[in-house]
C-alpha cells in the first residue's frame, strides 16, 4: 500500500519545510504555508521502450531533416505579434494576469478569429456553460463550432478532450481550479497546479493539441503556484492594465518558438478588445505643450518603438524623509535618477517630494528611459516646460554622464512619424543620413541636460 506522508509546502515559492510556521524561511512570505497529504508509492516503472525512441535531425545525408510547423493566426495583429507568428501545435501557452482584466474575454476572441483549427474547445472551471455563453453573446462570437464544458476535474477533462488531435485548441480556464482526486490536497495548491498541468503538457505534446492555461497571479503580479509552472510551458503571457482604464497590455515574458518582451496593446470596450495600432499616440497626452513636468519618452517594446509620456512633480514636504514614488517607472531606479541630480547637477531635493508617473498605464523597464524621467523632474523642479516636439532617450550613469541606446534609429524614426522634430540623447548615439528635418541633440553629462532646460 502507498504510504500516506504529510508535508508543509510553501504556496509562494514551493519550498518543504518540516513543520508549520508563520513565515517561510526561504521566500520570508507570510501565512503561505499549508500542510498537504502525499501519497508516496514505491515501484518500478516498467513502462517499454519503443525501437524509433531517438529521431535523428538530420536525413542521413548530413542535411537537417524538414519537419512541418504550423502557426495557427487570426485577425488579432497584437496577439498574433506577441506570440511570435501564431500558436504552434502540440504548444502550450500559459496566460496570466489579476482578476477582472479580460483575459476570458481575450481567449473567447481569439477562438472566434483564429484560423486553421478543427476543433475548438474552452473549458472553465469557474463558470456554467451558460454564464460562458452570455459573454460570447455579448462579445458576438460567430464561431459555430466552438464547443463549451464546465468541469474541475482533470481526469475529466482530459477524458473528454482525448479524442482530439492536430489542428485542435483546448482552454482551460483556470488551472488553480482544476484538481485530481489523486493529489490529497485542495486545488490551487502547490502540488495540484504542478499535477494538472504536467498532465495537460503531456496530453498537448502526446497529440499535437495546442492548450492555453489561464493562472491566477499573485500580489506581487507573478503567477501563482511554483516557478517550474512557467518552466514546463512553452509560452508565458502575462495580460497587465488599470482596470480603470480602457487600455490593456498582453506581454511575453517566455516563447520558445518565437521573440520575447513583445507586447500588443489592445483597448476595453463594451463589446470585447480592440487592437490599438498605434500605441504611441494612445499613450501620448493632449495636453497644449505649456506644461511643466511632461517629457516624451521614445522606447523599445520588444522590436517594436512606442512613444510614451512621463510626468513628474516636484513639490515642497515638511517631512524628515522626503516621498520618492512613481507609477509605471521603477522606484530603486527613480531615486537613483533623483540622488545623481542632486549630487552631480547640484540641484536641492532635501526637502521636496518627488513624484513620477507614466501615462496611459504603462510600465517602462528599460534604462533608455532615464534620461526622459530626469528631464521630467528637471522641468517640474524649475517650473519650466520641455521644448515643444522633443524627445529624450538616454541611459543615465551615476557619474552623470549619459550612454547610448540600442536601436536608436527605430526611435527616432518613430518620433518623426508622429511629428517630433527635436531628439535628445546620449553624445555617442550614431549620426543617421536620413535625418533630414530632424534636430538631433547629443548631450554628455546630465549637467548639459539642465543648462538646456534652465536656459530654456
Amino acid at each position: 500500500m502507498a504510504k500516506v506522508v504529510s508535508r508543509f509546502i510553501c504556496q509562494e515559492c514551493g519550498a518543504v519545510l518540516p513543520k508549520w510556521m508563520g513565515q517561510c524561511d526561504v521566500c520570508r512570505g507570510w501565512n503561505c504555508v499549508i500542510e498537504e497529504v502525499v501519497s508516496e508509492e514505491k515501484q518500478q516503472s516498467s513502462m517499454p521502450v519503443p525501437e524509433d525512441f531517438f529521431e535523428s535531425i538530420s536525413n542521413g545525408a548530413g542535411e537537417p531533416c524538414e519537419f512541418p510547423t504550423n502557426l495557427h493566426n487570426g485577425t488579432l495583429v497584437e496577439l498574433d505579434r506577441v506570440l511570435g507568428g501564431g500558436l504552434v501545435d502540440g504548444s502550450v501557452v500559459l496566460l496570466g494576469g489579476p482578476p477582472g482584466i479580460g483575459k476570458s474575454t481575450l481567449l473567447l476572441q481569439m477562438l472566434s478569429c483564429i484560423g486553421g483549427i478543427e476543433n475548438y474547445v474552452y473549458v472553465s472551471a469557474e463558470e456554467s456553460t451558460k454564464q460562458v455563453m452570455l459573454r460570447a453573446n455579448r462579445l458576438e462570437i460567430s464561431n459555430r463550432d466552438l464547443m463549451i464544458a464546465s468541469s474541475a476535474d482533470i481526469h475529466q477533462i482530459l477524458q473528454a478532450v482525448k479524442r482530439l488531435k492536430h489542428n485542435s485548441i483546448v482552454v482551460i480556464d483556470s488551472i488553480q481550479t482544476v484538481s485530481s482526486n489523486l493529489i490529497q490536497s485542495p486545488p490551487g495548491s502547490i502540488s495540484q497546479v504542478r499535477f494538472c498541468t504536467q498532465e495537460l503538457v503531456k496530453f498537448a505534446k502526446s497529440n499535437d493539441v495546442i492548450v492555453i492555461i489561464v493562472g491566477h497571479i499573485t500580489k506581487d503580479g507573478t503567477i501563482a503556484g511554483p516557478k517550474t509552472l512557467e518552466h514546463m510551458v512553452d509560452c508565458v503571457l502575462y495580460f497587465e492594465g488599470d482596470r480603470a482604464l480602457d487600455y490593456r497590455i498582453i506581454r511575453c515574458v517566455k516563447n520558445r518558438f518565437g521573440p520575447t518582451d513583445e507586447i500588443g496593446v489592445f483597448s476595453m470596450t463594451g463589446k470585447g478588445l480592440e487592437e490599438v495600432l498605434n500605441p504611441s499616440a494612445a499613450f501620448l497626452s493632449e495636453h497644449d505643450g505649456c506644461v511643466s513636468g511632461v517629457a516624451v519618452f521614445a522606447g523599445i517594446e520588444g522590436t517594436r518603438p512606442i512613444l510614451s509620456e512621463v510626468q513628474a512633480l516636484v513639490s515642497h514636504t515638511s517631512l524628515a524623509i522626503p516621498r520618492r514614488s512613481s507609477v509605471g517607472f521603477d522606484a530603486n531606479r527613480l531615486s537613483m535618477i533623483v540622488a545623481v541630480l542632486a549630487t552631480r547637477g547640484r540641484i536641492n531635493f532635501s526637502n521636496k517630494d518627488v513624484f513620477v508617473n507614466v501615462a496611459g498605464g504603462l510600465k517602462i523597464t528599460e534604462p533608455a528611459a532615464d534620461l526622459a524621467v530626469a528631464a521630467a523632474i528637471i522641468s517640474a523642479a524649475y517650473q519650466k516646460p520641455l521644448p515643444a516636439g522633443s524627445v529624450f532617450f538616454g541611459e543615465i550613469g551615476l557619474s552623470g554622464e549619459l550612454r547610448q541606446s540600442h536601436l536608436a534609429f527605430a526611435r527616432i524614426k518613430e518620433s518623426v512619424k508622429l511629428g517630433f522634430t527635436d531628439i535628445f540623447c546620449a553624445h555617442k548615439t550614431e549620426s543617421f543620413e536620413d535625418s533630414a528635418g530632424v534636430n538631433i541633440t547629443r548631450l554628455k553629462s546630465i549637467r548639459d541636460l539642465i543648462s538646456l532646460i534652465r536656459g530654456g
